[in-house]
């Protein structure tokens, strides 16, 4: 058994039982991958795949049995991995996160610049996408962070430290009749065509929630996954925004943005990892630096920590920054 032949079996479960995808994931031929899994097969004396002809259908029941110590497998390789790189060259490697469009337009940029000038040598990547499909990369250990918002929590996988907490902003044109209101209601907010965030990002389950709360169905005519494309839309006149307050832009002259904290509960950004991942000095750093109000002893203590009160109870929410007080840690 080679610890390759693993590292395709793992590939083609991910990839939904297509073994070109996953041979294009691995950089190798599909002819090699289902070669090594059937050499793999033979020597286990099972069949770790149903077929019908070439084509694999599903996961036998042997296979699944072993499919979990795969797993435990090639994440303790990769643990080895690290921690060596601890004593042979910790001032080299990689940091790979997961995230929405959203963090890594406004939050990320300022925070990797400060990581990158300190540590130089080690290489920045920054996958985007549907919040969901990022903690399924932090949860299968292909990525050393995920950072999302509520939706974070569903997976069990994962430990979670909340970075900061954050709210959202009515965005209109300048002579809209919103901008003629002392306090907007959500009834009142309801009776216009609103444009935000499509259904799984940047906390639009919160959104949804709120308006069923008060019995409320908003009229949304436009979603996006892009702040500015929705900032485009309302410019056009097809109704409020609803965006996340990272996203507001005072330099925006023909724009107005209301705070709509009172209408909506707080969100929280939290950033995700895998409980049983090595986590790198310089991966600790990146930590304490997303989250300032947590000392790197602290958010060690919890990453050693598997009891999930005994974490929160490290965490108490009345030390998590709001957006504003965060920002004001990061560099200009």
């Amino acid at each position: 058994m080679k610890l390759q032949q693993l590292r395709f079996l793992d590939a083609v479960v991910r990839n939904n039982l297509n073994v070109s995808s996953a041979a294009e994931e691995l950089y190798t031929s599909q002819p090699g991958v289902s070669h090594q899994i059937k050499l793999l097969e033979d020597e286990l004396d099972i069949q770790i795949f149903e077929r019908s002809g070439k084509k694999l259908t599903n996961i036998s029941p042997a296979g699944e049995a072993i499919l979990e110590h795969v797993t435990n497998l090639l994440n303790n390789a990769k643990n080895i991995k690290q921690a060596a790189r601890e004593f042979s060259k910790s001032n080299r490697g990689s940091l790979t996160i997961a995230t929405t469009h959203t963090q890594a337009q406004f939050i990320l940029p300022p925070i990797l610049q400060r990581f990158s000038e300190k540590y130089p040598h080690i290489e920045l990547r920054v996958h985007q996408g549907n919040p969901k499909s990022m903690c399924k990369l932090a949860a299968n250990n292909q990525v050393d962070f995920v950072i999302a918002s509520e939706v974070i929590d569903e997976q069990g996988e994962l430990i979670t430290i909340p970075a900061y907490s954050w709210n959202r902003y009515i965005v209109v044109p300048n002579n809209h009749e919103l901008t003629r209101m002392a306090t907007i209601s959500l009834s009142e907010l309801a009776e216009f065509p609103i444009l935000t965030y499509m259904l799984g990002l940047t906390g639009r389950s919160q959104l949804d929630k709120a308006f069923q709360a008060a019995n409320l169905e908003p009229k949304v005519a436009f979603t996006a996954t892009d702040s500015d494309v929705i900032k485009t839309y309302v410019r056009l006149g097809l109704g409020a925004g609803i965006i996340a307050e990272m996203a507001c832009n005072q330099n925006d002259s023909d724009l107005v943005y209301i705070d709509a904290s009172h209408l909506f509960p707080d969100s929280l950004i939290k950033v995700g990892f895998r409980h049983s991942r090595h986590i790198s000095t310089f991966q600790y750093d990146f930590l304490h630096m997303l989250a300032p109000y947590l000392d790197i002893d602290t958010i060690k203590e919890v990453v050693s920590t598997r009891d999930h009160d005994k974490r929160k109870a490290m965490l108490p929410e009345g030390k998590i920054p709001s957006f504003q007080q965060m920002q004001a840690t990061l560099p200009k």
